[in-house]
């Protein structure tokens, strides 16, 4: 089962994320004022959801695709002991706990300009 979320306000305008088998699991709305980097919106749209695991490269494209380039937008979510970290155009992947795999998305984040805060996935 692949579990993720993503966030609304990350999404490219006019973008759209919906692979074949995507469900929803929750989705709320919270106010992160105080943790938020210029030009990011106050409040935050979270969608959690869930797929199967029969297509998780074409799942990390699709969030590719859909995400906005600017901020350093990201999206993450495993699969089984996979963890999948997508930036726009741009994913890894890696086994969970790894930490070479982890410092190079990381890396990658802060290089367009996500908050070293906001890179602050589980694994």
């Amino acid at each position: 089962m692949i579990n993720g979320y993503v966030i609304g306000e990350s999404l490219r305008p006019g973008a759209e994320f919906a692979p074949r088998g995507l469900r929803l699991r929750k989705v709320g709305r919270l106010d992160v004022s105080e943790s938020v980097a210029a030009g990011q919106p106050s409040y935050w749209t979270f969608v959690e959801w869930e797929a199967e695991e029969d297509d998780v490269a074409g799942l990390a494209q699709a969030l590719a695709d859909a995400l906005e380039p600017e901020n350093g937008w990201y999206a993450d979510f495993t699969a089984g002991e996979e963890r999948v970290v997508v930036f726009a155009g741009k994913v890894f992947r890696y086994r969970r706990g790894d930490p070479a795999g982890r410092a190079e998305a990381v890396a990658y984040g802060r290089s367009v300009g996500t908050p070293a805060h906001q890179l602050d996935w589980r694994e």
